[in-house]
């Protein structure tokens, strides 16, 4: 029963998730609440091994949370299902998109969903911050980061990688 649910799910995750990787935090946020999969801590630490790892980070979550609820055959279900409706999508769209690609409605219903992806994706990181709010390390931290990643516009992969280490270090502290 648990891989039909977690086919199930991530296939609308696969389906509903546009705008890359990071646009299915929401939907894997969403899971963690209703079916207990995995708490929020370990959602944000699969985010964040997930974003220096190889690959699409929507798919490492998938995999990682897939493995996570019930093993192997739970990445290799999580991950395929995701996958499937990108590649049917992609598929489709391949054929269409030179008739369609200066149609005012097709440009209207991007550049809308665009906005709404940005809106879920702060949603959950506000959710996700919450809990770290009390640590002052943690804040001092991000703020350090933020300031930083605005100031030198360095690739954001580098910013992940130095709090990772520092947050290693803290922690051994």
């Amino acid at each position: 029963m648990i891989y039909l649910q977690l086919a199930i799910e991530f296939f609308k995750i696969g389906v509903l998730s546009f705008g890359g990787g990071y646009a299915t935090i929401p939907f894997l946020y969403h899971l963690s609440q209703e079916y207990c999969w995995y708490s929020i801590e370990e959602l944000t630490n699969m985010i964040a091994v997930a974003s220096i790892t190889p690959g699409p980070v929507g798919i490492n979550v998938a995999t990682y949370a897939g493995l996570k609820t019930s093993g192997i055959l739970g990445a290799m279900t999580a991950t395929v299902l995701e996958m499937l409706p990108s590649l049917i999508l992609v598929l489709v769209v391949a054929k269409l998109l030179k008739k369609f690609s200066d149609n005012f409605y097709v440009k209207t219903i991007i550049e809308t969903l665009k906005p709404v992806s940005c809106a879920l994706l702060l949603s959950v990181a506000i959710n996700l911050i919450k809990p770290e709010l009390k640590d002052i390390k943690a804040m001092l931290l991000l703020s350090i980061l933020l300031i930083l990643s605005w100031r030198t516009k360095k690739d954001p992969l580098f910013y992940i990688l130095i709090s990772a280490i520092i947050g290693v270090g803290l922690s051994l502290m």
